[in-house]
């Protein structure tokens, strides 16, 4: 049970889209992703009625389908074309339980001197970083700037001098909506830079769990796009892109048994952080101070508070849960409390409080609704920084 951070999801199987280990190079052992993604037992269509199958080629119809894949596909390459450039490979050496293992992933650059976003996963434990861009050009001074504690984000930071990188175009994942079509890049595999492949976004504020190689919870995420873009190993790091060419999500993960179910995390969740990290060369970010876990039904039986979703502050004595001296505890929230509303932002379990939270910033005074003992209260909470 992580600070801010939800613990109660049931499980089937998933795997982190991590870097994937090069050709005749020893692999990094294998990250697990359980995750809880409620699906329908059946097919269905939408819509009331099909179109007849159109057998003359020379028809109208067929050519005006045939303008719209040949339109289609001219707008994906152009979207290849223009980010592309702004896509990374990322080469590390890792350090693993058999000695130092070499890995691969993606990232997204960020600002035109080199700092590039990435998933933590893939960063994780590395001795050495080597970033490669989409021209061949290879950067071997390359730093670890910070990585997020609640989100699986890391930054990277080119020490070269360097001055004429293209920054990529962030788009507003707010708006993105099931069906939106969007294209994926990243290097496949890790022996593909810059593939691309295309699909839509099949889901939307998807909880996944993320664990160790024997299953165990080490992180959870929230809030995730699901999409059928293929999404392979080495991925990670890469973006989600819409039609106009501008990033919305970075691809984390994908369901190890299934087929095209990939996982990206939403921009909006990372622009806080990417802020933070050029203004102040470091990540700084808010937090309440408490431990929970998301209400759920058997929670809800258990406890018995007067609500069907929320942050529930646990009160079992193993553990501290509400930090001394943190925001939560100066504004009165106590253990046994349910965190139903941040800036009236409902808590639910697709869209839990660390997700909240990570939009938010220092020095913000926000509003915080609870429920007490089958009473509302509404809590003003200065947020602080978090400091490891």
């Amino acid at each position: 049970m992580g600070l801010d951070q939800d613990n109660s999801r049931a499980t089937v199987g998933v795997s982190l889209q991590q870097e994937t280990a090069a050709p005749d190079r020893q692999r990094r052992p294998r990250w697990l992703l359980p995750v809880i993604v409620l699906l329908a037992s059946g097919f269905g269509f939408v819509g009331g009625s099909f179109a007849p199958l159109i057998t003359d080629s020379n028809s109208p119809a067929v050519e005006q389908q045939r303008r719209v894949i040949d339109n289609e596909g001219q707008l994906i390459a152009q979207i290849a074309e223009d980010v592309g450039p702004s896509v990374v490979s990322i080469e590390l050496e890792q350090q693993t339980g058999f000695g130092i293992g070499q890995s691969l992933g993606s990232g997204i650059i960020m600002t035109a001197d080199g700092l590039i976003v990435t998933n933590k996963h893939v960063v994780e434990d590395a001795t050495s970083i080597t970033v490669v861009t989409a021209d061949g050009k290879e950067y071997d001074d390359v730093e670890l700037v910070d990585s997020d504690p609640f989100n699986d984000i890391a930054y990277l930071q080119i020490k070269d001098d360097v001055f004429d990188l293209r920054p990529a175009e962030l788009g507003d994942s707010n708006d993105v909506v099931v069906g939106q079509r969007v294209v994926a890049i990243g290097n496949a595999l890790g022996e593909f830079p810059n593939t691309v492949t295309s699909g839509i976004i099949s889901g939307l504020s998807r909880p996944v769990l993320a664990g160790g190689q024997g299953g165990t919870a080490v992180e959870s995420l929230e809030n995730l796009f699901q999409t059928d873009a293929a999404i392979n190993p080495g991925n990670s790091g890469g973006p989600l892109v819409n039609m106009d060419g501008q990033i919305i999500g970075i691809n984390t993960a994908v369901a190890g048994d299934a087929e095209n179910i990939g996982f990206s995390i939403p921009i909006e969740d990372v622009k806080p952080g990417i802020k933070s990290v050029k203004e102040n060369g470091k990540l700084i970010r808010p937090y309440l101070g408490v431990r929970y876990v998301n209400l759920t039904t058997a929670l809800a039986e258990r406890y018995e508070p007067d609500v069907d979703a929320g942050a529930y502050v646990v009160e079992d004595g193993a553990s501290e849960a509400v930090l001394a001296g943190s925001p939560a505890e100066d504004a009165g929230i106590k253990p046994g409390d349910v965190i139903l509303r941040v800036e009236g932002q409902k808590i639910t379990l697709q869209r839990g409080l660390s997700t909240i939270m990570a939009q938010q910033q220092v020095g913000d005074e926000v509003e915080v609704v609870i429920n007490r003992d089958g009473e509302r209260q509404t809590l003003k909470v200065t947020l602080e920084a978090f400091e490891d």
